[in-house]
């Protein structure tokens, strides 16, 4: 069965009197019917399913299996024609479908598991995605008939459906619907409590039940958009506190004036409804309570309030984000979006060696194409890494929960086949520390220094602040940094990170983790961990921007340690004799003297003499503001005010 998956329930309630639309006799501009395997054209109802020879130029499969059973030998309650034939897919294979106007369209697919030959289709295990969205993950079929029903938005000018076999598995579909549905029809936003949703019109969202309060089934030749609605007492806790009202003849479907449509919802659905059997009592304190197989709610806290009412139908649906579904190999299923391996292997032209962008603790990393263009960088974990499923969790956990402007942005994951891959936003202008030295990369000014350094810093602050307990990176350096195409800083890399201390508590006993050259002293040495932690190894960061030299380099017989050896010309006040010598000539002498005591409080061997990252941040913006101040007179003249040549005895560095 497909894997759990957090979704966020929403519920719009069908009212002729509140909801106002503007769709009136929609005329769909896309339909595709096709009943997959086949040889003929079949009719359901009014509708008429294209023979599967005559939809071929749809398909791309290298490799499939076309199967059929006899309606006899279907045991489903649904015996439709549809589920005597299917396609069975050995290999991931595509549906792309040419969209004449885009929009909101609804995709259906159908399955019934029956056996051809050597297939047992309840066996088949797979999924099924578009360019944007895993819709279906993970997924088999028992016993009976399934119809999976989903809305998405499509803004190309086609639509790509994917099926992907899982591992020495295969999948199958017995037909499948692609039409234009109104946009008007999804809300854009909705609410669960003190949770509110925004931006739904961009989502892809699944039906989970579609509910005629009161009334009876609606079938989909009783509906203009083909839906199928089923009553509501099946789902009531207690049928004994809800009473049905219905009066179809009275719905009015006031078109002209820009109220409720028929492909809003027909007229069963609205001339009947569900209502307390205590309706007009004020004093009434029990509820009408409706119970729903939904995955769980991101808001598990409930506020109750006694109000009588009623209801006349309900769409219920679950709402995923791109590429978004579970897993049972990890709790971080709860967080991030999954892209089933295929997708991966494609985007990363089957991870060609020749698109390898860097290599780490954790594995190589990847550039990437997503099929609508979007470029993404892939990192696959080696599995002999010494970092591997904990680190893999964690990086999806913390990363899924963040959204700032100075974190890299996480996209997705797949953990297919054994598979630790997470998938970020593609930042051009790679790490900090290969713009630092070793890589060819232009060498960045004093002030592009200190703006990746203030980025950084933002980000590492909110990371400290932005939630109730601070969360510790516990990995800081120049190669976690990254660089957008303006050059602007990211943290990434969140695989070590850790959750902070309690209020009631000054640390995090924890094993030491970190990157050598890097390392709080103090954490090493008594394995106590604060998010001063990361200012240290940010105080090392900064200095490295100084210095563009490495932390550790074993090639220098002296000074192997950047940071007490930097620490020493600072102390001296001889900083300017270490700098860059890129950078010479063009630092001011008043913002190195404040960049580089922010530096040295960073390092202090006491946590507690150290600063929190927002004191870092406000010394490094002054900084910025230091360098960037006018200087009145020639400029000329003034040019001796800026640091000057590096002394011979430091050049070689």
């Amino acid at each position: 069965m497909m894997g759990y998956r957090k979704f966020d329930l929403f519920i719009w309630v069908l009212s002729v009197l509140c909801l106002r639309w503007l769709c009136s006799g929609f005329n769909p501009a896309d339909i595709y019917l096709i009943d997959c395997g086949s040889p003929a054209n079949t009719s359901v109802g009014n509708r008429v399913y294209v023979a599967d020879n005559l939809a071929s130029k749809f398909l791309s499969t290298p490799k499939d299996v076309v199967a059929n059973i006899s309606l006899k030998s279907i045991t489903s309650f649904d015996d439709s024609p549809l589920y005597q034939t299917a396609r069975i897919f050995t290999e991931t294979s595509k549906y792309t479908f040419s969209i004449s106007q885009s929009g909101r369209h609804w995709i259906r697919l159908y399955f019934y598991p029956f056996v051809f030959g050597g297939y047992d289709l309840s066996k088949a295990k797979f999924s099924v995605s578009t360019q944007n969205h895993v819709l279906l993950g993970d997924f088999s079929v028992q016993n009976a008939s399934v119809v999976k029903e989903f809305s998405v938005n499509v803004t190309s000018d086609s639509l790509v459906i994917t099926f992907t076999p899982s591992n020495n598995s295969f999948a199958f579909l017995n037909a499948i619907e692609v039409v234009s549905v109104p946009d008007q029809l999804i809300s854009d936003d909705a609410g669960t409590g003190s949770v509110k949703f925004q931006g739904l019109t961009r989502q892809a969202l699944e039906t989970s039940w579609r509910v005629n309060m009161g009334g009876p089934t609606v079938s989909f030749e009783n509906d203009t958009l083909w839906r199928t609605w089923v009553p509501d007492q099946s789902f009531l806790v207690n049928e004994n506190l809800a009473k049905d009202f219905s009066n179809i003849a009275a719905v009015n479907y006031a078109e002209s004036m820009g109220l409720a449509t028929k492909d809003i919802a027909p007229q069963t659905v609205y001339g009947t409804l569900t209502e307390m059997k205590s309706a007009g009592d004020p004093n009434s304190n029990f509820n009408v309570t409706w119970e729903f197989t939904v995955d769980p709610l991101a808001d598990q806290g409930h506020s109750k309030t006694w109000l009588p009412f009623s209801i006349n139908g309900t769409n219920s649906h679950t709402m995923g984000s791109k590429y978004s579904y579970g897993t049972t190999a990890s709790a971080a299923s709860n967080y991030s979006y999954r892209f089933p391996f295929g997708v991966v292997q494609e985007a990363t032209n089957n991870f060609d060696e020749s698109w390898v962008i860097g290599i780490g603790g954790f594995g190589k990393v990847y550039k990437g194409v997503l099929n609508d263009g979007i470029k993404v960088a892939v990192k696959r974990g080696n599995p002999r890494s010494q970092q591997g499923l904990a680190e893999f969790r964690t990086e999806i956990e913390m990363l899924s929960q963040f959204r700032h402007r100075h974190l890299v942005l996480l996209i997705g994951y797949c953990d297919d086949k054994s598979e630790m891959i997470l998938i970020y936003e593609y930042m051009e202008n790679g790490t900090l520390k290969s713009h630092l030295y070793g890589s060819g990369h232009p060498s960045l000014s004093w002030k592009q220094r200190l703006e990746v350094c203030i980025g950084s810093a933002r980000g590492l602050h909110y990371l400290h602040t932005g939630y109730a307990k601070a969360v510790i990176h516990r990995d800081v350096k120049s190669a976690n940094i990254l660089l957008d195409e303006n050059l602007m800083a990211k943290v990434a890399d969140f695989g070590l990170s850790k959750m902070g201390p309690e209020i009631d508590q000054s640390h995090v006993s924890t094993a030491v983790k970190g990157s050598f050259g890097y390392l709080d002293p103090e954490y090493s040495r008594r394995k106590k961990l604060t998010e001063k932690s990361d200012v240290y190894s940010f105080g090392v960061v900064l200095f490295e921007v100084l210095c563009a030299r490495p932390v550790l380099d074993p090639s220098l017989p002296m000074e192997m340690n950047l940071a007490e050896w930097a620490m020493e010309w600072q102390k001296k006040g001889q900083l300017e004799q270490i700098i860059d010598s890129t950078l010479a000539g063009k630092i001011r002498p008043d913002s190195l003297r404040k960049f580089g005591e922010t530096a040295e409080k960073c390092l202090a061997d006491c946590r507690v003499d150290r600063p929190s990252m927002s004191g870092v941040l406000w010394n490094l913006e002054h900084a910025l503001q230091l360098q960037e101040a006018e200087i009145p007179g020639d400029a000329e003249e003034n040019s001796t005010n800026m640091i000057g040549e590096l002394s011979p005895q430091v050049k070689f560095l």
